[in-house]
């Protein structure tokens, strides 16, 4: 099962992006994207590999909050756990 995590963009490359979630940062392919995405915008991410949409950033963060409920974790402000690796999707 491939869970989508809403991710915010931290740096762009060439058909990619360096995204941010849960204090983890990953770099992702924007090619599916159907425009480039921006500093500072949320995608959505699958496969912890290419983002697939963008998202509203209230959205983003209302389900950023309900995942950190569903995994049992609280993290802090800017959804940071102590330990990234206990979350890893």
């Amino acid at each position: 099962m491939c869970i989508a995590i809403p991710s915010r963009v931290v740096a762009i490359g060439e058909a990619t992006a360096t995204v941010e979630r849960f204090g983890e940062q990953l770099v992702v392919s924007t090619w599916l994207l159907p425009e480039p995405p921006e500093l500072g915008d949320y995608v959505v991410v699958r496969a912890r590999s290419h983002a697939v949409e963008k998202m509203d950033a209230a959205d983003a963060q209302e389900s950023l909050a309900l995942l950190r409920i569903w995994i049992g974790l609280a993290g802090d402000a800017e959804g940071r756990f102590e330990n990234p690796d206990e979350v890893n999707g």
